[in-house]
């Protein structure tokens, strides 16, 4: 199986043609997606793109700083709330270590 079997990689090819956003745009939110899902492959391919169509790697280097620190942040956010006694919206047990 490779990508071109996949009818999603089909969509997704035609959604980002449609959207109106710029191409640097592209780059960064793409890129911003693929280092917090943690994909290698698409990463890579991604900060050579980026770089090829003019973005700096300054401008990757703080961007990839940028993305880190929201994803601190939002851990230190869920750690807070989630710390929050009252607030206990997982009570069936499916978030539990059994």
């Amino acid at each position: 199986m490779t990508a071109t079997d996949l009818k999603t990689v089909k969509v997704l090819g035609q959604t980002s043609e449609e959207l109106s956003l710029s191409k640097r745009e592209k780059h960064l939110i793409g890129l911003a997606v693929t280092l917090t899902r943690g994909c290698t492959a698409c990463t890579n391919r991604r900060y050579k793109e980026a770089l090829n169509d003019g973005i700096t790697k300054k401008e990757l280097i703080e961007m990839t700083d940028l993305v880190a620190l929201t994803n601190a942040g939002v851990v230190a956010r869920t750690a807070l709330s989630s710390w929050d006694e009252e607030n206990d919206d997982c009570i069936d047990g499916a978030c539990s270590v059994k």
